[in-house]
C-alpha cells in the first residue's frame, strides 16, 4: 500500500516536471544548450574582417549560418529583425556572423558577398537571404545568383573575376574548417551565446529568455 502510493506520488512529481517543461517552451523559455564552448576561444579573430552589427561592449552573439539553409534565411527574414530592433540597436547585444559553408554554392554566395567589401557584406548576406528561393534551389545557380547580387552593386564581370580569387575561396574554408574542428559544428543555424551552444533556428522568446539575464547583469 504505502510503496504504492509512493510510485504514484513519484509519477505525479515527474508529470508536474514534464508540463512545467512543456509550458516553458511552449512560452519561448530559453531551451537547453547543446553543450558549452570557451567563448574566447569563439572570439578569436578570424582570416577576415569579422561581420558584425552593434555595440561592440554589447554581448556578443554569434551565429553560424549557410546562405543555402532554409532555416538560417527564415531567422534572417523574421526572427533577426526583432533581434535587432530590441537588442542590437540598443547597445545590448554585439551580433557576429560567421559563414558556414555546407557545399561549393555556399562558398560562391559567400565570396560574393565579401567582394563589395567587408563593410557592406552583412547587408548582402542579408540580401541573398532574402532572394534565397531564387538562386539557391534551381538547376543552374550561378546566373540567378549573380542577378541576385546586383542590387548590392555587383556586376556580371565583377562577380565573375571575384569567384576566381583563391584567396577568399580558401578563407571560407577555413572559417568553416575551424568551427567544426574546434567547435565540433556541423549543423546550420547554430548560435554561440555567453560559451553555450545552440543548434536550430531560435525563436524571439527563446533569445529573448537567454539573452535578458546576460545583458541585466
Amino acid at each position: 500500500m504505502a510503496l504504492a502510493l509512493l510510485r504514484r506520488l513519484a509519477f505525479a512529481a515527474l508529470s508536474v516536471a514534464a508540463f512545467a517543461a512543456n509550458a516553458a517552451l511552449a512560452a519561448g523559455g530559453a531551451p537547453e544548450p547543446e553543450r558549452t564552448v570557451d567563448m574566447a576561444t569563439v572570439l578569436k579573430p578570424g582570416p577576415l574582417p569579422e561581420l558584425t552589427v552593434g555595440d561592440p561592449s554589447g554581448v556578443p552573439v554569434v551565429e553560424y549560418g549557410s546562405l543555402t539553409c532554409p532555416h538560417c534565411a527564415t531567422f534572417s527574414r523574421e526572427i533577426f529583425p526583432e533581434l535587432k530592433k530590441d537588442y542590437i540597436d540598443t547597445g545590448k547585444v554585439r551580433f557576429i556572423f560567421r559563414e558556414f559553408s555546407r557545399n561549393s554554392l555556399d562558398v560562391a554566395a559567400f565570396m560574393l558577398a565579401r567582394c563589395i567589401g567587408d563593410d557592406k557584406a552583412f547587408a548582402a548576406i542579408e540580401l541573398l537571404f532574402s532572394q534565397q528561393d531564387k538562386w539557391a534551389f534551381v538547376d543552374k545557380p550561378l546566373e540567378p545568383l549573380i542577378a541576385a547580387m546586383r542590387p548590392a552593386g555587383l556586376t556580371r564581370d565583377q562577380a565573375m573575376a571575384c569567384l576566381k580569387d583563391k584567396a577568399k575561396a580558401d578563407a571560407m574554408v577555413a572559417i568553416t574548417k575551424r568551427a567544426s574542428d574546434e567547435l565540433k559544428l556541423t549543423g546550420t543555424p547554430t548560435f554561440v551565446i555567453d560559451g553555450k551552444v545552440y543548434g536550430g533556428e531560435l525563436s524571439i522568446d527563446q533569445l529573448k529568455a537567454i539573452l535578458d539575464p546576460l545583458v541585466k547583469k
